[in-house]
C-alpha cells in the first residue's frame, strides 16, 4: 500500500526494503482478502537462494566517485576517502556495541593505487575482537572499474573505537564470537595488534636514545635546499552539524580530512607540484570535539629524502569564548610523493629545519621512516614473505615480536589439520600448504596452565626434556616477554655438524578468558652471533607452545611447528610411523613438568 525506500550510504538495499514489507506482512492483523491465500509464498526460481550467513557485524559500503569528491586529476581525495573508511567502520563498532562509538586510533594505512572519476570505492568493515570498551574493526578498501569489471586493492587498515554511555561514559562491550577461520585469526592477532599500539611512542624514543648516529642531519652544501618555515601552513574550520554525529562529536574521519588538505598545501608548497599521499602513520585522537569548536590546523614539512617527504600536521580546538584555552585533538605524520607522467616518484628538495624544534622534528622523521620501514616489511607482509633470520634492532623489536607472535596464532587457527597417529594421551596432526609441512602435537597434562607456561618459555631448561636441545644460551633480554637465544641442537641425519640457531622467543599470558598462554620462537640474526664454521645455522620460520587452561590443575599443551626444508627429514619419518620420536619427545615433556610441577611451587612460596 506504500513504496518504502530505504537509503544507506547513498545505496538502496533491496534487502533492507524486503525484509520490513516481509515483516510488516507477518505483523499484519488485517484478515486476508477473499482468494487471496493466508501465507506468502515464494514461486520456485524467482529469487536466488539466501547466502550464507554473515558477521553481524559486517558493514559494506559503496560509493561511487564523483567529480565533487576528487582533486584536479580527477583522482579520489584521499580526505574523502578517509571520511567513507571511518563512517563504515563507525557503523560497524556501532553494531556491536549497540549504542554510540567514537574513533579512538587508526593503524598505519598505506594507500596501494589513486581511484578515478567514475570508478566505485567498496569498502568492507567488521569488529575483529571487543576488548573491555574498546574494539578493533579492519576495513578492507578496493575499487572497482565499471566498465572493464576490474577489481584492486587500495587499502588495509585497522581502526580502535570506544563505546560511549550517556555523558560520555565507558560502556563495557560483550565479547565477540569468531566463527570462520579468517575471522578467529583477526580475533587472536587483534591482541597483539594492540599491544603494538600501546608501546608505539616507546619506540621512537628507543630508537632516538640508543641510536642517535642514525638520525643525525645529512650533510648537505645547503644550496638547493628549502626552508622548512616557507612550508608551514595553518588553517582553521569551523565545525558544523554535517560534521558531526548524532552526539555532537566531530566525526573522526571529518577530523582526517581536513588534515589531509593542510598537509597536501604543505608538501605542494616544498615541491612546487601536487603530490599523492602514500602513507599515514599510526596515530590516535586525544579527545573529541564538539559542534560549535573551532579547529586549528597546522602542517609543515619536517624532512625530505630522496623520493619522500614527510608532513606532521596537528589539530587543536577551541569554544567560541577562549576561556579554556586550545585542546590537542591529533597529531599524525603522513608520507606523500610527487609522480611523473610515468607514475614514478621524482626526486624532491632537500629541507633545511630551523634550530631547536626543527632540527628535532628532522631526526624524529628520519627515525620514524625507519621505524615505518621495518613495521611496513616485518608486519604487513604475508608470512611466507618474511624473511627467515630478519636482523633484530632497537626499531624493529616491537614488529619482530609482533610477527613471531601472530604467525604462531595464524599457524594455530589453521582448519583442515589432519590427525596422523596418536599414541596414549599424545595427539600428532599435520597440515601440508604450500611449501610447508606444519605439524602439531598436543596432550592434556595435570599441571596449572601458568605453570606449565612457565616452564616450556625458558629456553635454557629444553635440553632437560627435549634430546634434540644441546644447550640454550640467552644472549639478550630484550625485556620481560621477549628473549633472544643462542640454541645449539643434535646432528641431523646424514650431516656433519650441529646446527646452532639464534631464536626470538616471546611470551604472552592470555589477554582474556579463553586465550592460551603463548610461547613463540622464530629465527633472527644478531651482529655479535653470526654463523660459524663449527655449526650448520639452522632457521625456524614458526614454532611455539599454545597452552590452554582445562582446569584449575588441568592443562592442554600444543606444540606447533612450520617445518623448513632442512627439518623436513626428521618430521618425514614420524608422519610416516617409522619412529615414535616426536611422541616420545612430548612425553618427556610431560614428565619434566610433572617433576617440576613441585618444585615451582615451592619456589613461588617462598
Amino acid at each position: 500500500r506504500c513504496l518504502l525506500k530505504m537509503v544507506k550510504g547513498n545505496v538502496i538495499v533491496p534487502e533492507d526494503i524486503l525484509s520490513f514489507c516481509c515483516n510488516g506482512l507477518q505483523g499484519s492483523t488485517s484478515p486476508p482478502r477473499a482468494g487471496e491465500p493466508e501465507e506468502w509464498e515464494e514461486a520456485p526460481g524467482a529469487m536466488a537462494s539466501p547466502s550464507p550467513a554473515r558477521n553481524p557485524t559486517e558493514v559494506q559500503m559503496s560509493q561511487l566517485v564523483l567529480p565533487c569528491h576528487t582533486n584536479h586529476r580527477g583522482e579520489l581525495s584521499t580526505g574523502q576517502l578517509l571520511k567513507w573508511i571511518d563512517t563504515a567502520a563507525c557503523l560497524s563498532a556501532e553494531r556491536h556495541a549497540g549504542c554510540p562509538c567514537v574513533t579512538a586510533s587508526m593503524d598505519d594505512i598505506y594507500f596501494e593505487h589513486t581511484i578515478s572519476v567514475g570508478q566505485v570505492v567498496n569498502i568492507k568493515a567488521k569488529v575483529n575482537r571487543a576488548f573491555n570498551s574498546s574494539m578493533e574493526v579492519g576495513i578492507q578498501v578496493s575499487y572497482e572499474d565499471l566498465c572493464s569489471g576490474k577489481h584492486c586493492s587500495i587499502c588495509k587498515a585497522y581502526a580502535t573505537f570506544v563505546a560511549q554511555g550517556p555523558l560520555g561514559s565507558k560502556v563495557r562491550l560483550e565479547p565477540l564470537a569468531p566463527q570462520t577461520e579468517e575471522e578467529k585469526i583477526e580475533y587472536s592477532i587483534a591482541a597483539e595488534r594492540r599491544r603494538m599500539r600501546l608501546v608505539h611512542k616507546d619506540t621512537l624514543k628507543d630508537l632516538l636514545t640508543s641510536s642517535p648516529q642514525e638520525t643525525e642531519l645529512e650533510t648537505r652544501d645547503g644550496s638547493g635546499a628549502v626552508p622548512a618555515e616557507r612550508t608551514r601552513v595553518e588553517s582553521v574550520e569551523l565545525v558544523l552539524p554535517p560534521h558531526a554525529n548524532h552526539q555532537g562529536n566531530t566525526f573522526g574521519g571529518q577530523i582526517m580530512a581536513w588534515m589531509e588538505n593542510v598537509a597536501t598545501i604543505a608538501a605542494s608548497r616544498l615541491c612546487h607540484a601536487h603530490p599523492t599521499l602514500r602513507a599515514i602513520e599510526m596515530f590516535h585522537f586525544r579527545g573529541p570535539s564538539q559542534v560549535g569548536d573551532r579547529l586549528v590546523l597546522k602542517a609543515i614539512v619536517n624532512n625530505a629524502f630522496k623520493n619522500s617527504m614527510e608532513v606532521g600536521v596537528s589539530a587543536e580546538a577551541y569554544g567560541q569564548e577562549m576561556s579554556g584555552g586550545r585542546r590537542h585533538i591529533n597529531s599524525a605524520f603522513m608520507t606523500f610523493v610527487v609522480l611523473d607522467q610515468e607514475g614514478r616518484p621524482r626526486t624532491l628538495p632537500m629541507v633545511a629545519p630551523e634550530p631547536g624544534d626543527g632540527e628535532r622534528r628532522y631526526r624524529e622523521a628520519s627515525a620514524r621512516k625507519k621505524i615505518r620501514l621495518d613495521r611496513k616489511y616485518v608486519v604487513s607482509c604475508k608470512q611466507t614473505e618474511v624473511p627467515l633470520s630478519v636482523p633484530w634492532d632497537q626499531s624493529n623489536k616491537v614488529y619482530l615480536s609482533y610477527n613471531n607472535v601472530s604467525a604462531l596464532k595464524m599457524l594455530v587457527a589453521k582448519a583442515n589439520w589432519a590427525l596422523a597417529r596418536e599414541k596414549e594421551k599424545v595427539r600428532m596432526y599435520t597440515l601440508e600448504e604450500d611449501r610447508f609441512l606444519s605439524f602439531r602435537i598436543e596432550m592434556s597434562v595435570c599441571i596449572p596452565a601458568g605453570r606449565a607456561f612457565s616452564l616450556l618459555s625458558n629456553l635454557r631448561r629444553r635440553h632437560e626434556w627435549d634430546s634434540h636441545y644441546v644447550s640454550a644460551e640467552l644472549v639478550q633480554k630484550v625485556d620481560d616477554d621477549d628473549m633472544i637465544y643462542h640454541v645449539v641442537s643434535q646432528k641431523l641425519r646424514n650431516e656433519s655438524k650441529a646446527q646452532d640457531f639464534v631464536i626470538l622467543a616471546s611470551r604472552r599470558k592470555p589477554c582474556s578468558k579463553g586465550d592460551p598462554y603463548v610461547v613463540a620462537f622464530r629465527s633472527v640474526t644478531l651482529p655479535t652471533h653470526p654463523a660459524r664454521a663449527e655449526f650448520t645455522r639452522g632457521e625456524t620460520l614458526c614454532s611455539g607452545f599454545c597452552i590452554w587452561p582445562e582446569s584449575e590443575e588441568m592443562s592442554k599443551v600444543a606444540y606447533y611447528n612450520q617445518a623448513m626444508p632442512g627439518y623436513l627429514n626428521y618430521v618425514t619419518t614420524n608422519v610416516a610411523g617409522l619412529s615414535s620420536d616426536i611422541c616420545s619427545t612430548f612425553a618427556a615433556c610431560e614428565k619434566f613438568l610433572l617433576k617440576n610441577k613441585e618444585d615451582l611451587i615451592s619456589r613461588l612460596q617462598d
